[in-house]
């Protein structure tokens, strides 16, 4: 036990010198930085004015009239429904009168445009028809499809869908299927939110939820080419179009009274609701031109 011990003794003299004039170190363990992993983010890369949509540019004929860049005069026109309301509800429009007025339009020689077409004309300058319209329906609901649809291929017209995500296929709303069919025709689809809530009203976490994740959703389901948002209740304020302009979003929808659309208000496009007492010669105050007056009757009020 004693010679052990003296051997340890002699051990520990041996390696403390050691140390201390450098002549012999111990190995050197290194520990590996710790592994963090990296939260993954959605990257929208969408050009100013994106070429993918599945909507042909229409070719201009010689009739069309080169406008921008700059303040353009376009009408955009809000529905809801279309349909016979039981509470008389301002945002049903009779289908009776919605013809009548999709009549109006076409008489007057009206020709509605993609938004693709209308920002293309606000930031570069581009040939629009003498008489250029949208036509935008809120919300998702199903009388736009049974009903608007079915109407506007009629008088040769296509319109803009703004989708609310988590209404897409439930009761009384149309479904993924139904909006592609849409699409295939011509029609455009845009994002109105996850949940259509006044997005003025919530914090920032939640206005990217609302804005940028419902055009993500909607990509992935549909397939199609996202490209407007349409603002809950008309309303936004600087986070919110931030949020949009971020998304990848080439213009946003508000509401006015006025149809001038500009570089000012690109994400705050001014749309003219279509109210569901309107007679004929109310819906035509909306519109920049007038046509020959033989077209203008009286009007159909709604129920």
């Amino acid at each position: 036990m004693k010679n052990a011990f003296g051997f340890i003794l002699a051990l520990s003299v041996v390696l403390i010198c050691a140390c201390a004039d450098g002549s012999m170190t111990g190995p050197t363990v290194t520990f590996p930085p710790p592994t963090v992993a990296a939260l993954p983010t959605q990257t929208f890369s969408t050009p100013a004015i994106p070429t993918t949509s599945k909507t042909p540019i229409p070719i201009p004929s010689a009739t069309w009239v080169a406008q921008g860049s700059g303040m353009v005069n376009v009408p955009i026109l809000l529905y809801h429904h279309i349909g016979t309301s039981t509470a008389n509800s301002q945002y049903y429009v009779s289908p009776a009168g919605f013809e009548e007025q999709m009549k109006l339009l076409k008489d007057w020689q009206y020709v509605t445009v993609s938004t693709e077409m209308l920002v293309r004309a606000i930031l570069e300058g581009a040939p629009l028809p003498p008489r250029p319209i949208m036509i935008t329906f809120d919300d998702g609901n199903l009388d736009n499809y049974t009903t608007a649809f079915p109407i506007m291929q009629k008088y040769g017209f296509t319109g803009v869908l703004y989708i609310v995500d988590n209404y897409m296929d439930t009761p009384n709303y149309m479904s993924a299927g139904q909006i592609w069919e849409m699409a295939s025709t011509g029609w455009e689809v845009g994002s109105h939110s996850r949940n259509h809530v006044d997005l003025t009203l919530v914090d920032t976490q939640r206005q990217k939820y609302e804005i940028v994740d419902s055009r993500i959703r909607l990509t992935g389901e549909l397939g199609l080419p996202i490209l407007s948002f349409a603002h809950p209740y008309g309303v936004s304020n600087h986070s919110v179009i931030d949020y949009a302009e971020f998304s990848g979003y080439i213009a946003g929808m508000g509401l006015g009274f006025t149809n001038d659309q500009g570089r000012g208000n690109l994400f705050t496009l001014q749309r003219r609701g279509v109210k569901g007492a309107y007679d004929l010669k109310q819906f035509a105050a909306l519109l920049s031109w007038q046509g020959d007056p033989k077209y203008l009757s009286t009007g159909t009020p709604a129920p």
